[in-house]
């Protein structure tokens, strides 16, 4: 998305992903109406929503059997009142195919960075690995969002300060029917939290278990595993034999972590190289989208005048952290007191009362809405940035 704002700018960009294409299983598949707001912003909405997806306007949960809504986006100040569920592969194949209209912009895949160039204490460029040998790319800005695991954030030896988290959760698909419930919704029970999502011709399932726990569910047995989504889920019971065996249950180690500074001269962290996000709420992604525009709105004219310095850099951080520290903190508090509490528990769920005021009072469900589908501090494209595109257009 970075890329593509800023190419639309007219600043040639180089993207290197490490993968010959998009496809990855379980990544965060939500696509926010702030996100959408952004892509209404850059003139290709329209285009976007033609891809299949699925549109949720409502969050409903089950809690010891019964059942309570959550969250209703029909009253958010956006353009698009539901989130979309969209693999995130096609997100990326629809900008990574807008961008690639643009003569400024180039996707080089199979690219794996291994090193940082490093001139007078500045980042001037990166190594990587491509299918054709190794390449060099200089540049007068490195941005890293690779991810939660970055490479990039690795070797500029940037401080990561580890905030923690209880949890690790189980990925995996279960068939579905048109005779099922038409929306995403999660389920709580004494021991266990398990959520649904819509992806139309299946169900994208996520069981939370307690941090480091997976060894012991092996340990039970497939069977067993199975067993257990269907106490939670009956309607599920003739189709969890579709796990055939671990190999279809992923692992996702939860991190949630924050860079102490996003920065050093040449280099740029943003999205998950940045900050980690726990999947509650699914706003990781959302919280990487505004990253990228509020990157894009701060260093597009620096960068078009060749002359992004180390100030530039630190307002991205400073545009950006304090909603991070928000949401991080946000997420936090609901990992470690309400679900890993409900993990331990053994006596019968309730529902809490602070859920039933959401579920008796309409106007209430707008909170979490605007956390979720809008989230902390959105961005928008700046009029700055879009002279700047209309200007690269009409040369």
């Amino acid at each position: 998305m970075l890329g593509y704002c800023l190419a639309r700018a007219g600043i040639r960009v180089v993207v290197l992903e490490k993968h010959a294409d998009f496809l990855r299983d379980f990544r965060g598949d939500t696509i926010h109406p702030s996100t959408l707001d952004v892509m209404f912003e850059l003139g290709v909405l329209d285009e976007f929503l033609e891809r299949p997806h699925q549109e949720v306007r409502e969050l409903a949960g089950r809690i010891g059997g019964e059942t309570v809504r959550i969250a209703d986006f029909s009253y958010l100040p956006a353009r698009c009142k539901f989130v979309a569920f969209m693999p995130q592969w096609d997100f990326l194949d629809f900008v990574a195919a807008q961008a690639q209209r643009l003569p400024s912009f180039a996707l080089h895949r199979g690219a794996d960075v291994q090193e940082l160039i490093e001139e007078h204490d500045a980042v001037v460029g990166v190594r990587a690995k491509a299918p054709a040998g190794a390449i060099e790319i200089r540049a007068d800005l490195v941005i890293g969002a690779d991810g939660r695991s970055s490479i990039v954030r690795e070797r500029a030896g940037l401080l990561v300060d580890d905030i923690g988290a209880p949890i690790d959760v189980l990925w995996m698909r279960l068939p579905r029917t048109p005779s099922d419930p038409a929306q995403a919704f999660g389920h709580v029970e004494a021991g266990a939290v398990f959520v649904m999502l819509d992806r139309d011709e299946y169900w994208q399932c996520a069981y939370v278990i307690p941090k480091g726990a997976f060894e012991r569910v092996r340990a039970s047995g497939i069977e067993s595993f199975r067993d257990r989504l269907a106490a939670l889920e009956p309607f599920l019971r003739d189709r969890v034999a579709a796990l055939r065996d671990w190999s279809d249950v992923k692992l996702l180690t939860v991190k949630i972590d924050r860079l102490r500074r996003w920065y050093r001269p040449g280099l740029l962290c943003i999205g998950d190289a940045a900050h980690a996000m726990s999947p509650i709420g699914g706003v990781g992604i959302n919280l990487a989208i505004q990253d990228a525009v509020a990157a894009a709105n701060l260093l597009a004219a620096p960068l078009a005048h060749g002359a992004c310095s180390v100030h530039d850099l630190k307002k991205v951080q400073e545009r950006r952290e304090w909603p991070t520290r928000v949401t991080q903190r946000v997420q936090a508090l609901i990992q470690s007191r309400v679900i890993f509490p409900t993990l331990a528990r053994t006596a019968p769920v309730t529902v809490p009362w602070p859920v039933k005021l959401l579920d008796r009072h309409a106007v209430l469900r707008r909170i979490p809405a605007r956390f979720v589908g809008i989230g902390v501090r959105p961005e928008h494209v700046s009029a700055e940035l879009r002279d700047l595109m209309r200007a690269a257009a009409g040369r």
